[in-house]
């Protein structure tokens, strides 16, 4: 335990220089000439009263918690952190209150449906992002998002129809692949699990190629 703890530490201290690192490297390209796209530029929060208000944080210091925040679950609860397993869960506890044979299912026996680590994992997720939102002064109702709507139109029935058929797509394929963005893309990689890499490569190229889409960058 004592060694894991040294070592541990050690790769935090190494991932926190490159934080560091990462951070000047931020602030000496945003005063380039290079062009970027129009977004927000994240406030790097000094203390706690800034870090609540704050609306983005520095993509480092968010990556250098996140770690820390993986690398704790694996020490103090030998859990690794996912979220689609929750969603499953959900659809199985909902699904038990109309038909009382489906705990019976091969998938359910494996995945059982309740209320754990996982499931409270995503539901601090979401009271976690609303909290934000209200303390940054940043909520506010948006039935369409500025980028589908310069993309798409103003569209709302066609906004939210897009995004429930991309959800259940998601959804079904995190499962199929065992595992999400959090799954493979950061418990997974983080143990260097080779299909969690390759898992993670996926989702960086779709999202890149989406994003191009969206921004009719190559379109």
């Amino acid at each position: 335990m004592k060694t894991k703890l040294a070592f541990g530490i050690c790769v935090c201290l190494i991932a926190l220089g490159c934080v560091l690192v990462g951070e000047s490297w931020s602030q000496a390209r945003d005063g380039s000439s290079v062009p970027q796209i129009s977004v927000p530029q994240a406030e790097t929060p000094h203390s706690l009263g800034l870090a609540l208000t704050a609306r983005r944080w520095s993509p480092y210091v968010v990556g250098f918690g996140i770690g820390l925040l993986v690398w704790l679950s694996f020490l103090l609860s030998n859990k690794t952190i996912g979220a689609s397993g929750a969603y499953a869960k959900s659809a199985g506890m909902l699904e038990a209150l109309v038909r009382s044979d489906s705990r019976q299912k091969a998938y359910y026996q494996k995945f059982v449906p309740k209320i754990d680590w996982e499931w409270m994992l995503v539901a601090g997720l979401i009271v976690g992002a609303f909290v934000s939102a209200v303390t940054s002064g940043d909520f506010r109702v948006e039935w369409v998002p500025p980028t589908w709507d310069a993309a798409a139109g103003h569209t709302p029935f066609l906004r939210w129809l897009t995004a429930l058929i991309g959800g259940i797509i998601l959804a079904i394929g995190a499962r199929l692949a065992g595992g999400c963005t959090s799954g493979h893309g950061i418990s997974g990689t983080l143990q260097l699990v080779v299909i969690s890499w390759v898992a993670t490569l996926c989702f960086f190229v779709s999202g890149v190629a989406t994003a191009f889409i969206i921004y009719r960058i190559i379109l």
